[in-house]
Protein backbone atom coordinates (compact mmCIF):
# COMPACT_ATOMS: atom_id res chain seq x y z
CA UNK A 1 0.00 0.00 0.00
CA UNK A 2 1.38 3.29 -0.85
CA UNK A 3 1.91 6.08 1.80
CA UNK A 4 -0.24 9.30 1.41
CA UNK A 5 1.96 11.14 2.59
CA UNK A 6 4.66 10.43 0.57
CA UNK A 7 3.32 13.50 -1.94
CA UNK A 8 3.66 15.66 1.06
CA UNK A 9 7.33 14.47 1.68
CA UNK A 10 7.84 14.55 -2.31
CA UNK A 11 6.66 18.44 -1.97
CA UNK A 12 8.71 19.98 0.91
CA UNK A 13 10.66 22.56 -0.93
CA UNK A 14 7.59 23.55 -3.11
CA UNK A 15 6.06 26.36 -2.59
CA UNK A 16 2.58 25.67 -4.14
CA UNK A 17 1.44 29.51 -4.73
CA UNK A 18 3.49 32.90 -4.00
CA UNK A 19 1.10 36.24 -4.55
CA UNK A 20 1.30 39.86 -3.79
CA UNK A 21 -2.03 40.79 -2.10
CA UNK A 22 -3.16 44.27 -3.99
CA UNK A 23 -5.81 45.24 -1.17
CA UNK A 24 -3.15 44.57 1.51
CA UNK A 25 -0.14 44.54 -0.06
CA UNK A 26 0.82 41.73 1.83
CA UNK A 27 2.85 38.91 0.24
CA UNK A 28 0.76 35.41 0.71
CA UNK A 29 2.38 32.05 0.76
CA UNK A 30 -0.34 29.33 -0.01
CA UNK A 31 0.70 25.82 0.77
CA UNK A 32 -2.01 23.09 -0.08
CA UNK A 33 -2.21 19.80 2.13
CA UNK A 34 -4.99 17.57 0.24
CA UNK A 35 -4.54 14.58 2.00
CA UNK A 36 -6.77 13.56 5.60
CA UNK A 37 -5.72 14.38 8.89
CA UNK A 38 -4.35 11.17 10.85
CA UNK A 39 -2.88 12.06 13.41
CA UNK A 40 0.29 10.37 12.82
CA UNK A 41 3.84 11.73 13.90
CA UNK A 42 5.11 11.31 9.64
CA UNK A 43 2.19 13.38 8.81
CA UNK A 44 2.93 16.18 11.40
CA UNK A 45 6.97 15.89 10.54
CA UNK A 46 6.27 16.21 6.75
CA UNK A 47 3.89 19.44 7.66
CA UNK A 48 6.98 20.73 9.61
CA UNK A 49 9.57 20.39 7.12
CA UNK A 50 7.13 22.15 4.52
CA UNK A 51 6.70 25.82 7.05
CA UNK A 52 10.72 25.38 7.06
CA UNK A 53 10.95 25.11 3.51
CA UNK A 54 8.27 28.32 3.34
CA UNK A 55 9.81 30.17 5.89
CA UNK A 56 13.01 29.98 5.02
CA UNK A 57 11.66 31.43 1.66
CA UNK A 58 10.46 33.95 3.39
CA UNK A 59 13.43 35.08 5.18
CA UNK A 60 16.48 33.37 3.62
CA UNK A 61 16.45 35.44 0.52
CA UNK A 62 14.84 33.24 -2.40
CA UNK A 63 11.80 35.21 -2.21
CA UNK A 64 14.01 38.34 -2.90
CA UNK A 65 15.68 36.21 -5.83
CA UNK A 66 11.88 34.90 -7.26
CA UNK A 67 10.14 38.51 -6.40
CA UNK A 68 12.26 41.24 -5.65
CA UNK A 69 8.97 43.16 -5.87
CA UNK A 70 7.28 41.53 -2.74
CA UNK A 71 10.64 42.27 -0.97
CA UNK A 72 9.71 43.98 2.70
CA UNK A 73 6.15 43.61 2.41
CA UNK A 74 4.29 41.89 5.92
CA UNK A 75 4.05 38.15 4.99
CA UNK A 76 1.64 35.00 5.60
CA UNK A 77 1.34 31.26 5.12
CA UNK A 78 -2.48 29.97 3.80
CA UNK A 79 -2.57 26.77 4.64
CA UNK A 80 -5.28 25.45 2.36
CA UNK A 81 -6.71 21.93 3.76
CA UNK A 82 -9.32 19.70 2.22
CA UNK A 83 -10.52 18.25 5.81
CA UNK A 84 -10.38 19.93 9.45
CA UNK A 85 -7.31 19.29 11.06
CA UNK A 86 -7.70 16.25 13.84
CA UNK A 87 -6.60 17.53 17.22
CA UNK A 88 -2.83 16.72 16.83
CA UNK A 89 -2.44 19.46 14.08
CA UNK A 90 -4.24 21.67 15.22
CA UNK A 91 -2.14 21.62 18.45
CA UNK A 92 0.83 21.51 16.00
CA UNK A 93 -0.59 24.41 14.20
CA UNK A 94 -0.97 26.29 17.18
CA UNK A 95 2.64 25.94 18.23
CA UNK A 96 3.88 26.83 14.37
CA UNK A 97 1.23 29.88 14.35
CA UNK A 98 3.03 31.40 17.99
CA UNK A 99 6.80 30.88 16.01
CA UNK A 100 5.73 32.47 13.06
CA UNK A 101 4.54 35.49 15.17
CA UNK A 102 8.48 35.88 16.27
CA UNK A 103 9.10 36.67 12.84
CA UNK A 104 6.20 38.35 12.07
CA UNK A 105 4.37 36.15 9.65
CA UNK A 106 0.39 35.11 9.95
CA UNK A 107 -0.54 32.16 9.83
CA UNK A 108 -4.37 31.30 8.47
CA UNK A 109 -5.86 28.09 7.88
CA UNK A 110 -8.56 27.39 5.54
CA UNK A 111 -10.28 24.27 5.52
CA UNK A 112 -11.84 23.76 2.04
CA UNK A 113 -14.22 20.50 2.63
CA UNK A 114 -13.17 18.57 -0.32
CA UNK A 115 -13.62 15.24 -0.38
CA UNK A 116 -9.93 13.00 0.87
CA UNK A 117 -8.31 11.42 -2.44
CA UNK A 118 -8.82 7.86 -3.08
CA UNK A 119 -6.75 5.92 -1.29
CA UNK A 120 -4.39 4.13 -3.38
CA UNK A 121 -4.20 0.27 -3.89
CA UNK A 122 -1.17 -1.86 -4.75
Amino acid sequence: MENPNREAKDRTGVIDVVAGDPKTGEVVLVMNEPNAWDGSDEQLLALQERFNAYVSFLLDGELAEAHPELVGKPAWIELRCAQMPDARALEFLGLIHDQLAFQEIKLEVIVTNDPPPPKATA
